[in-house]
């Protein structure tokens, strides 16, 4: 497969064919050496690849699209925020944080969702952008009903050098 990748553009209609092969291992090693080639055509195998029957495989594209930040890819990485599949969630956090600031507008939307999952992953990418724009919604956030979307706005608040500071009064 590293071979395939290796050819670039060139490369994308084999290992296309081979993502919609039926065995599982195929798929993943397609989506591995996809990830390896920086063409929007491979992008989108990778966002399409976010919705395959198996989850090592949309695990494997949610770590591909980490490396490379696409537009298109933004709202299947929110979808994938809310799947049952925490680790796949939790590599979509790590994909949309590391899609920096085309990722902003669309993880603050998310931390209004009604669905907890989802607001967590959104608190989690925030928090890991390092972003300074992200402080009003973190400390927005601080007041949020799940505890671990908390957590993640003290985290994010923490970081960028705004956290709580404790001491005992004289």
């Amino acid at each position: 497969m590293q071979a395939l990748a290796q050819e670039g553009l060139a490369a994308i209609p084999p290992l296309s064919h081979l993502l919609r092969s039926s065995d599982e291992d195929r798929r993943w090693w397609a989506v591995r050496a996809i990830a390896e080639i920086d063409h929007p055509n491979a992008r989108t195998l990778l966002v399409q690849a976010l919705h395959d029957p198996a989850s090592a495989v949309r695990q494997c594209a949610a770590i591909g699209l980490r490396g490379h930040a696409d537009e298109a890819a933004l709202s299947a990485l929110l979808e994938a925020l809310g799947s049952p599949d925490r680790m796949l969630a939790r590599l979509a956090s790590d994909a949309l944080a590391a899609a920096g600031s085309l990722a902003f507008e669309a993880l603050i939307e998310a931390l209004s969702s009604p669905n907890a999952e989802v607001r967590i992953g959104a608190a989690r990418a925030l928090a890991r952008s390092g972003d300074g724009r992200t402080i009003p919604t973190l400390y927005a956030a601080l007041d949020d009903s799940s505890a671990l979307v908390r957590h993640y706005a003290e985290d994010g608040l923490e970081r960028l050098g705004l956290g709580y500071v404790y001491f005992q009064p004289s």
